[in-house]
């Protein structure tokens, strides 16, 4: 059975096959690529055709991407219709965080306040930029505002409460 898409966390994109043996090549879009290495199973959207749960045979990387075989699928017939879909991995199997990290899944849709308690907005997307994440909120004008995800600006994330607590510093609005 397929999880819920909340419970799943995307881990690349299905760029094109390699060779002929059902292997393809993968754009990763997780913020570590060595965790391809630890991957048993995946939970490939196939689009019209569905979720489909695979089992990783082998990893080996070519240009830092990773390529993935897949146990059953042994000619590149069996998975080239496949090209552009999305790879998951379910939350068990995802990498386990450190203190103060959070999956990007969880944080989307948190209320997010001002440290003097006054509602901004919803969390409305997480930007990664390189040298720190940029939070993305929705107002309830419309409008958005981008948070840096620094210290100074962003004080608390309290998941159970579903709320981020933020300091506006001078320029941001």
């Amino acid at each position: 059975m397929v999880q819920i898409m909340n419970d799943m966390f995307r881990v690349g994109v299905f760029a094109s096959t390699h060779g002929i043996k059902g292997e393809i090549k993968v754009h990763p879009t997780t913020d570590d690529i060595d965790r391809f290495d630890y991957i048993k199973d995946v939970i490939m959207d196939c689009g019209k055709a569905g979720m489909k749960e695979l089992e990783v045979e082998g990893v080996k990387y070519f240009k830092n991407m990773p390529i993935l075989k897949f146990k059953g699928i042994d000619n590149i017939n069996d998975i080239e219709k496949y090209r552009g879909s999305d790879i998951y991995v379910t939350r068990e199997n995802a990498i386990p965080l450190e203190e103060g990290e959070y999956y990007v899944a969880d944080l989307l849709g948190l209320d997010v306040y001002t440290d003097e308690g006054n509602k901004l907005g919803v969390l409305k997307e997480v930007i990664q930029t390189g040298a720190n994440d940029v939070y993305e909120v929705l107002m309830s004008n419309g409008k958005t505002v981008l948070l840096p995800k620094i210290d100074e600006c962003v004080l608390n994330i309290d998941l159970e409460a579903g709320r981020i607590t933020v300091h506006m510093m001078k320029g941001l609005l």
